[in-house]
């Protein structure tokens, strides 16, 4: 019994947070998430989405200098998959635990339209062509991507997107919200 445990732990480990090197990006995208207002034909953000991805990162920040524990869900601890699913369960948005899971939900977006709020995924194994990392937006100015994740050599940071590790690494964005 304690060794199917194990097994299954480091299963689920081998397929969580990594920082190994590079992997192949795939950049197709759909639409993005906005609201068509009747009366005016203008494409316009709600105001609650807006403000719960707010709520969302406000959280997600209270985390940051957080040490890396893989599983981790507490400031004792926290992984990358563990910081998203914690900071949007907080505000009543289920997300699945871990990261390629989390990788299906919302709409796919394409990299420019992203905004405060959304998901960044992830390929950071480069023998593995699986969603392994995923990172939330905390700011998109003049084309420069911030992020909060959690990395297994610094915990809980941000970090940009123009970094040539994860710009390599990015596979996918998602809205949520």
């Amino acid at each position: 019994m304690i060794r199917k445990l194990l097994l299954l732990f480091l299963a689920i480990f081998v397929v969580s947070c990594g920082s190994s090197k590079k992997a192949s990006s795939s950049r197709k995208s759909s639409t993005s998430t906005t609201v068509v207002n009747k009366t005016s034909k203008k494409k316009t953000t709600t105001k609650k989405a807006f403000s719960k991805a707010n709520a969302v990162v406000k959280t997600a920040m209270a985390y940051k200098g957080t040490r890396y524990k893989f599983g981790g869900t507490t400031r004792k601890g926290m992984d990358c998959s563990g910081l998203t699913y914690i900071a949007f369960g907080k505000h009543q948005v289920a997300l699945p635990r871990v990261s390629y899971q989390q990788a299906t939900k919302g709409k796919r977006i394409k990299l420019n339209t992203v905004q405060k709020g959304d998901l960044l995924f992830f390929q950071t194994n480069k023998n593995r062509k699986r969603i392994n990392h995923v990172g939330l937006v905390v700011s998109h100015k003049s084309g420069d991507i911030k992020f909060i994740h959690s990395t297994t050599s610094k915990g809980v940071l941000v970090s940009s997107l123009s970094e040539r590790y994860w710009k390599n690494a990015f596979t996918e964005a998602r809205r949520i919200l």
